[in-house]
């Protein structure tokens, strides 16, 4: 199966088109989002030539659950999925920070943690702590939303000086985000998983915030098998995860981690596959249902495009 790596439609009503590192976002009449979720893989703020197949269909549809799943605690932009790739919903305004949760120290955390830094956006982190290890709470460590380049870690009190979010909408902010990261811990646990860490983004209409964008994805967020944690981490031993994160692994190792000067390296067909599969499992896991691939006949643009323009429709 190809993977599409991009799109090119022009809806009723569309006023605009902006491709992010993986969505092709479609504004319609400045009142709905029509965002189709391409098989594109970035790392490191790096979005790689070749795409991942049936990488946007898995994005697309855990998000698409675990929006449903959480829409008790707090209103979502979803309206319709019409599409394996697409969501449609309310354009909201951006909030300028990505809310990023952290249960466990690893990842950019532990490589921080590693070169001796212990404060992480305003917390402090404690000596002796072991890579992997559990926060006693979690940690709320917010990043700016960079429209080209990096995310930069950010304070609480330095969004708030900074007039990036108001206090009392900065606070609403903390207390979604720790009732989304409990809901998705929740659910993981039902399937044998941890969720490592994530991050939330979140936008207004009028004086409502919702939820918007992805959530609970493996571009998103990092999972461990329960089943053996405690055995690996009292070993010291590297844990068996479904996320991203083994290919940032990959690329480190062959030399690149998004700093300037590094040539990037070429997806190979088998770390494509792998990927690939990283994803399908993933999805496995978390839902707790087989991932369905599209039939291998017919043409997947025009069939997001009909799918999306009925969908829009009807709106």
């Amino acid at each position: 199966m190809d993977a599409i790596t991009k799109t090119n439609f022009n809806f009723a009503g569309q006023i605009s088109k902006y491709e992010g590192k993986v969505r092709d976002v479609y504004n319609i009449n400045n009142e709905f989002l029509a965002i189709v979720v391409t098989d594109r893989v970035s790392a490191f703020d790096f979005v790689f030539p070749k795409g991942i197949p049936f990488k946007g269909q898995v994005l697309n549809q855990v998000a698409s659950l675990f929006l449903d799943k959480t829409q008790d605690l707090v209103p979502n932009w979803k309206i319709a999925t019409p599409d394996p790739m697409v969501t449609i919903g309310r354009r909201c305004e951006p909030f300028k920070v990505e809310m990023v949760v952290r249960g466990y120290i690893c990842g950019s955390a532990w490589r921080l943690y590693q070169e001796g830094g212990r404060e992480l956006c305003g917390h402090y982190l404690k000596e002796g702590l072991k890579e992997n290890e559990r926060f006693e709470t979690p940690l709320i460590t917010p990043t700016t939303k960079a429209d080209v380049g990096h995310d930069e870690n950010i304070s609480k009190s330095e969004i708030i000086r900074k007039g990036l979010v108001s206090a009392s909408d900065y606070e609403q902010l903390e207390d979604y985000t720790l009732k989304l990261f409990a809901r998705g811990t929740e659910i993981a646990k039902q399937q044998g998983l941890l969720l490592v860490d994530t991050k939330y983004e979140f936008g207004k209409i009028g004086d409502t915030i919702y939820l918007i964008d992805e959530i609970h994805t493996p571009d998103s967020s990092r999972y461990f098998y329960a089943e053996g944690y405690e055995q690996r981490f009292a070993k010291g031993e590297k844990q068996k995860q479904l996320s991203k994160e083994f290919l940032r692994e990959w690329l480190m190792a062959n030399g690149f981690s998004g700093k300037q000067g590094e040539r990037m390296p070429e997806l190979t067909e088998e770390i494509v596959s792998n990927v690939s599969n990283r994803y399908i499992e993933l999805y496995e896991h978390i839902t707790g249902t087989s991932f369905v691939k599209p039939a291998e006949s017919g043409n997947i643009l025009l069939r997001i495009e009909s799918n999306v323009a009925e969908a829009l429709s009807k709106l």
